[in-house]
């Protein structure tokens, strides 16, 4: 993983000796509320509905061991015990204390860690692939060019005040596992005939009020235009952006507004009359970048212990589960990469708490060389663990209830902190997380249901992804009462697709019981082997709506 040089901590580093003295003039009066919201935005500090919420940036998803101690320290010390995964690879700590925050800023800049733009209207924390260079369909290892993209953002003097938020994304793999078509500007690193690296470039896409699917805007950008070609994109949305609404700042609105061919002649025109050479990617420079990600030292004799596996699968139904739900492929055989699950059911989604985090780094020291990824699905990834191995993480995970095997289905749902703590929330979505991991914890159920993505939100931002899911909740308040929105059909790969709304929302009491129904009806609809999506895109939302919406039997 990237290693900070003298620069990047020492940009770190006064960023906290900033932050310490405007929390002093904040605490003493020195400034008021309004004059300090800027300020602590711009490190990642919200004011939440109990209490003060620190996001804390991981780009693209990678940790070291070191690193994920430091949370869980910070979990134990500064917070109730827990820090809660984001859909942006984030982590997020729920109750600090507003004078305690410059020292925990302070601790994260000895691990290399920041809260730096994880909020503002900026360029935020750059997400990847969670499989990148071990998925087996990668073509080109996405990870150096965001960090080469993560450097050039950080506090870029033309983009710190953007009109809105802006997100970007990486993949270098055949299948979207980074939602690409659902971001500000989504990369696909491919290579063309000649073996040249360059960029499929979507761009306009996001959730949200307006859910918009990106539109490709450029098929192949050669690799040196990277730098010089997105500064073109943001410097014609920085300038052409909404700045008086901020619900039509988003860049989506903007390309929809005048549309992708006139959006393209702009930055084609702008990138044409800027581009000096200066931000070319040299080869030299890639290569470079790239050193800091090479694969550890794989064992040779991993792929020998693979039928040992097999075997011990057979004898254990629970270890068999894990393995078909939990266990992806790696690149490199007698490997494997495992997604370590953050939805067991006495617990929130993507939540953790300090001891699981404690135990996760010891996992990963002994059995994957050090490292730990986050998923945008809100779960943890060992992305390099021998056949040898693959037991006793197993075990050991499940000491710490992390082994849960429902990566993949209902169970596994991406849900926001609703009104539990968010001041933006218009519903609670925990609770209701809660209750439909209770109602559906039937191990052998929920397999026979196969591949069904839950997504819900608690108010129209969609932090939750509600727009892509399979199944997708939105909690929305009606005259001070939780009511819930049901939406089916929506995905957010290659196969992207809003859902749609079925019909009127739905009580607190209600919205569970249709959510079963609504299983009930793609176990009566499906053909054989096909997965909920596919049923429900086959045959259409009424028979869902009407099923929905009828009486139990």
């Amino acid at each position: 993983m990237y290693r900070y040089n003298t620069t990047d901590q020492r940009i770190v580093d006064e960023r906290v000796a900033q932050f310490r003295d405007q929390v002093r003039r904040r605490l003493s009066g020195a400034l008021s509320e309004d004059e300090f919201r800027p300020l602590r935005l711009m490190n990642g500090l919200y004011s939440q509905r109990h209490a003060y919420m620190l996001r804390v940036a991981i780009p693209y998803g990678l940790l070291g061991t070191h690193q994920v101690r430091m949370l869980a320290h910070i979990a134990r010390e500064f917070d109730k015990g827990f820090g809660h995964f984001t859909t942006r690879q984030n982590i997020q700590f729920n109750w600090p204390e507003l004078e305690r925050v410059p020292d925990i800023l302070a601790l994260l800049a000895t691990v290399q860690m920041h809260a730096i733009q994880t909020s503002g209207n900026c360029i935020r924390n750059i997400s990847a692939d969670h499989l990148a260079g071990v998925a087996q369909d990668e073509v080109v290892d996405p990870r150096p060019y965001c960090e080469i993209m993560r450097q050039w953002s950080t506090f870029h003097p033309e983009f710190s005040y953007l009109p809105r938020k802006f997100k970007q994304a990486f993949t270098g793999a055949t299948t979207d596992r980074a939602a690409i078509k659902f971001h500000d500007i989504g990369y696909r690193v491919l290579k063309n005939d000649a073996g040249e690296v360059g960029f499929a470039v979507w761009v306009g896409g996001g959730m949200g009020r307006t859910p918009v699917i990106g539109e490709l805007l450029h098929p192949f950008l050669p690799e040196r235009d990277l730098l010089s070609y997105t500064e073109s994109i943001l410097r014609v949305y920085n300038e052409q952006g909404d700045r008086k609404d901020k619900y039509k700042a988003r860049i989506k609105i903007l390309v929809r507004r005048l549309g992708i061919a006139e959006f393209r002649r702009l930055v084609d025109a702008d990138w044409q009359a800027s581009n000096t050479g200066e931000l070319d990617l040299t080869p030299e420079r890639v290569a470079a970048m790239a050193a800091h990600f090479t694969a550890p030292k794989y064992d040779p004799e991993a792929a020998a212990w693979t039928p040992g596996v097999t075997e011990k699968a057979q004898s254990d139904s629970e270890f068999a589960a894990w393995l078909a739900h939990n266990v992806a492929p790696h690149q490199v055989p007698g490997y494997h990469a495992v997604i370590v699950s953050l939805k067991a059911k006495d617990a929130a989604p993507g939540d953790a708490t300090d001891a699981q985090l404690d135990a996760v780094a010891d996992i990963a020291d002994a059995h994957c060389f050090g490292e730990v990824r986050v998923l945008h699905t809100q779960n943890l990834l060992l992305a390099h663990v021998s056949s040898r191995d693959l037991y006793a993480v197993w075990q050991r995970l499940r000491l710490v209830k992390l082994a849960t095997p429902n990566v993949g289905t209902l169970t596994d749902q991406i849900c926001c902190p609703g009104m539990d703590f968010c001041s933006l929330a218009n519903a609670h979505s925990i609770p209701v997380a809660a209750e439909i991991s209770e109602a559906f914890d039937d191990l052998d159920h929920l397999f026979d249901l196969g591949e069904i993505k839950l997504k819900m939100s608690g108010c129209i931002n969609a932090c939750g992804h509600h727009h892509v899911g399979h199944i997708g909740i939105l909690g929305i308040d009606k005259r001070g009462e939780d009511y819930y929105q049901v939406v089916l059909g929506g995905a957010e790969g290659d196969d992207a697709s809003i859902g749609k709304i079925i019909g009127p929302a739905f009580t607190r009491q209600d919205v569970v019981p249709a959510i079963g129904r609504v299983l009930e009806a793609y176990v009566e609809q499906r053909t054989e082997g096909e997965r909920f999506l596919d049923t429900v895109r086959r045959v259409g939302i009424e028979p869902f709506k009407e099923r929905a919406y009828a009486r139990a039997h």
